[in-house]
C-alpha cells in the first residue's frame, strides 16, 4: 500500500518556493503605475472641468431663458386683460346701438 507521505514534501516545497520567489513591488515600479494613473486621472480631471463649465453655460442660459419666459408670460396675461377690456366695450356698444331707436 502506498502512502501519501511523499506528496507532502513536494506540495511544501512548492508553495514555499511561490512565495519566496515571488517577491514584493520595487519603488520603481509602484511609481511607474501610479504614473500612468495619474496621467489618465489628470486627463479625466480636465474632462470633468469642461463638462463643468459647459453645464454651468447652460443652467446659465436655462435661467435667463426661464426669467424671459416669465416676463413674456406676464405681458401676455396684460394683453389679455386689455384685449377683454375692449372687447367689453365692443359689445356695451354694440348693446347700445341695438337699443337706440332708429329715426
Amino acid at each position: 500500500m502506498r502512502t501519501n507521505l511523499p506528496k507532502y514534501p513536494t506540495v511544501a516545497l512548492i508553495l514555499i518556493a511561490g512565495v519566496g520567489l515571488s517577491g514584493c513591488a520595487t519603488k520603481g515600479f509602484v511609481r511607474d503605475q501610479i504614473a500612468v494613473v495619474n496621467t489618465r486621472i489628470d486627463g479625466m480631471d480636465g474632462r470633468l472641468r469642461t463638462v463643468e463649465g459647459t453645464s454651468g453655460q447652460a443652467l446659465a442660459q436655462a435661467q435667463a431663458a426661464a426669467g424671459q419666459s416669465q416676463q413674456n408670460g406676464q405681458r401676455i396675461d396684460q394683453l389679455n386683460g386689455r384685449v377683454d377690456g375692449l372687447d367689453q366695450q365692443m359689445q356695451m356698444q354694440a348693446q347700445q346701438r341695438q337699443r337706440k331707436p332708429r329715426g
